[in-house]
């Protein structure tokens, strides 16, 4: 597989320095690495799509190396940001670094070999560094008007990217692009590294870092080869940023975005997003998801792109467990699945969005009828009378835990409950309740 043209067709090559698809094809395999900035416990699905970026290194016989910037997260990146970040401590950053490494290993191949992955922490060269040193090693081999021109610095110093007053930059974030230039020196002298890869918006802290080895080399006498490599942003076929659901980042760690939320992004990605992200997210091939394209583009209502995309992603970041979990339980809401099998997290979660009415668990003991649980029990949230639950359970509108109704004055008393607690009541088609008995 060649690496470049493979990320090209998937849509996922933004830009290289000149000599980067040289030096990849004739010094195999070469050592690349991406630098993943610890602000969170977990990374996200805009890390992903970097991610995928090693992935591919590595399927192109080349050696990924992944960098958590234990030390440059405690300075914050200025790129793409109109205001200083808040700077964290280092039990957090140590928190949030291990959970970090431990989604990496989920994507790369970490056994022994010129190809193993690698995961390094920057923080383990620059906590003994000092700060004169790094001034006089490091420091005086770019100026001040270099690393001024980079578009991070200037929209900081010159204007907000939405054209609001600048709230400036401090030294300790202006020096961010210098510590990550000095990053790819380090990995260059020690690990031989030669490639430096991110998003498009990382290209101006890349060429730093491209820069700074030239500059040191000159010095030294000696040559050094150091090339840059950038990814597309994903963002929506409208422009807008791609990564955010309803209730917010979609989060690789289940803790923060269950399973079930994960399928449910991917599987309501919209048509037009669609192919874009097949391409970017999974490691189907080109013929295969041309097919895939063909089958969905005769039957859109079917949603089969959508559904091979959710549940390849999904079994990647999570497990093939949680994807079938996730599949049974999106059946639930059109009619399918059998809701007893789901648990406490999971019927919350598909449930999410529906009213949650609460209610006295022993007041379940006495001998409820139907019509007066729908009704006068539920606080009138379901139906507004007697009246109303009985005509439409007559009408046969009414279901509990799937279940048809049979007549108003049938007994609810008995009736299982869901994960020890919940009834899903459903009125209509396309009416849910989620009552818990507390």
């Amino acid at each position: 597989m060649n690496f470049i043209p493979e990320l090209t067709w998937r849509g996922m090559f933004h830009d290289a320095m000149p000599g980067t698809a040289e030096h990849l094809a004739t010094n195999a395999p070469i050592t690349g690495y991406i630098g993943f900035d610890p602000t969170a416990a977990s990374l996200h699905i805009g890390n992903l799509a970097t991610i995928m970026l090693l992935v591919h290194l590595q399927r192109a016989g080349h050696r990924p190396l992944a960098l958590v910037g234990g030390a440059t997260g405690m300075i914050g990146d200025p790129s793409g940001k109109s205001a200083e970040r808040n700077l964290l401590d280092e039990t957090t950053l140590r928190h949030n670094q291990a959970g970090i490494q431990a989604q990496l290993e989920k994507f790369l191949d970490f056994s022994e070999g010129p190809t193993g992955a690698l995961v390094v922490n920057n923080y383990d060269w620059f906590k003994n560094f000092g700060f004169l040193e790094f001034l006089r090693e490091v420091g005086k081999h770019l100026t001040v008007n270099y690393m001024m021109a980079k578009d991070s610095v200037k929209r900081r110093i010159g204007g907000t990217e939405d054209g609001g007053e600048s709230a400036g930059i401090s030294y300790t974030e202006f020096s961010y692009q210098l510590l990550q230039g000095y990053d790819f020196v380090h990995l260059n002298k020690t690990l031989g590294c030669t490639l430096q890869m991110g998003a498009s918006d990382q290209w101006g802290n890349i060429t730093t870092g491209t820069e700074l080895i030239r500059r040191l080399a000159n010095a030294d006498e000696r040559e050094a080869k150091a090339y840059a490599l950038t990814g597309q942003l994903i963002t929506k076929a409208d422009g807008t940023k791609y990564g955010k659901s309803e209730t917010g980042t979609v989060w690789l760690d289940p803790k923060l975005t269950s399973p079930y939320q994960f399928y449910q992004f991917f599987l309501n990605a919209a048509d037009a997003d669609a192919p874009r992200l097949i391409r970017v997210f999974t490691l189907l091939g080109q013929p295969a998801i041309e097919q895939l394209e063909a089958e969905h583009a005769a039957a859109p209502h079917l949603r089969l792109l959508q559904k091979a995309l959710a549940a390849d992603v999904t079994t990647r970041v999570h497990s093939a467990e949680a994807t079938e979990a996730a599949i049974a339980a999106s059946q639930v809401l059109f009619g399918g699945g059998d809701l007893a099998t789901l648990d406490e997290a999971t019927l919350l979660d598909v449930f999410a969005g529906v009213p949650h009415l609460r209610v006295l668990r022993e007041e379940m003991l006495l001998e409820l009828n139907a019509a007066t649980f729908l009704s006068d029990f539920t606080l009138h949230k379901i139906f507004p009378s007697k009246g109303e639950a009985r005509k439409m359970i007559q009408a046969g509108g009414v279901s509990i835990n799937r279940e048809k109704v049979a007549s108003p004055e049938a007994s609810v008393s008995a009736i299982q409950h869901l994960a020890g607690k919940y009834l899903v009541v459903q009125k209509g088609k396309k009416n849910y309740f989620l009552v818990e008995l507390v």
